[in-house]
């Protein structure tokens, strides 16, 4: 039997697209690394670091994903946003990876206002707990 051209090994080709949406739907990385990790599991994803080695070498600002004993490298587009394991916050790729910093609360001043200081302490706090900001 021929098979037609584009038909072979098209479980190949079902399979890759299954592990992209897999990667992708609910992202959260582990971190952000120049270099994999030593010993990997399935399912982990990593923000490539500026400056890749080893088996993340070319991949820089990639997200590395660990799917059947291989990394899968992802190319982020404008406005992609992950969940930072290690960051305890969100980062958003816009012509590179951006993170939030910590925002320091008010302290000091020649007016001290408290219920304003309270209001602004349960801003930051609610979003360090969204994640939108990270824990300071």
């Amino acid at each position: 039997m021929v098979t037609p051209a584009a038909q072979a090994q098209k479980e190949f080709t079902v399979n890759e697209a299954f592990a992209l949406i897999d990667a992708l739907l609910h992202i959260a990385a582990e971190g952000e690394a120049s270099e994999p990790p030593a010993s990997p599991a399935d399912g982990e994803c990593w923000i490539v670091g500026a400056e890749p080695s080893g088996e993340w070498s070319g991949q820089a600002g990639a997200i590395a994903c660990r799917q059947g004993g291989t990394w899968l490298f992802l190319m982020p587009s404008e406005g992609l946003t992950l969940f930072d394991k290690a960051a305890g916050c969100t980062v958003r790729f816009a012509d590179g990876w951006h993170r939030a910093t910590p925002v320091a609360l008010p302290d000091g001043g020649s007016t001290i206002d408290a219920e304003a200081r309270t209001a602004i302490a349960d801003i930051v706090g609610a979003l360090e707990s969204l994640g939108i900001l990270p824990d300071s």
